[in-house]
């Protein structure tokens, strides 16, 4: 069934529920990995320098974000690993799941960034658009 999930989270609402949806599908399959990418864009990567420049306290603030998401994993006994990418988030996740061999990719309909949402288009719409394997868009 699904044994390559790959889900993109950024710590929303959103993603949770698509943890939620990606724990689901890997519990059918019994033999999973869940790869979650997270994705810091050049904006967020230099606001988090310029407010921290502890780069321990960034780092920290990030396992933060991601804190429901393999909370969630780890309590449900699921195999994943953590994956983070520098770019432009839709890009970045089209790239990175087209390189490897997924089964399926888990992205929520929206993510933190409402602005880019409204004004590029979604990152889960380019997603559905452009990875080539099967895309589940949880809301």
């Amino acid at each position: 069934m699904f044994h390559k999930i790959l889900l993109a989270a950024d710590g929303s609402d959103h993603s949770v529920r698509a943890a939620k949806k990606a724990a689901e599908l890997a519990k059918l399959s019994g033999d999973s990995e869940i790869t979650v990418v997270y994705v810091i864009d050049g904006q967020t990567s230099k606001e988090d320098i310029l407010h921290n420049p502890d780069r321990s306290v960034v780092e920290e603030k990030r396992r933060l974000r991601l804190q429901p998401v393999t909370s969630l994993f780890n309590s449900e006994d699921l195999n994943f690993k953590l994956e983070k990418l520098l770019g432009e988030p839709g890009p970045a996740i089209v790239e990175y799941a087209n390189k490897s061999d997924f089964d399926v990719v888990v992205v929520g309909s929206r993510g933190l960034n409402g602005l880019q949402e409204m004004v590029l288009g979604s990152v889960s719409h380019k997603v559905a658009k452009r990875v080539k394997a099967p895309v589940m868009i949880v809301k």
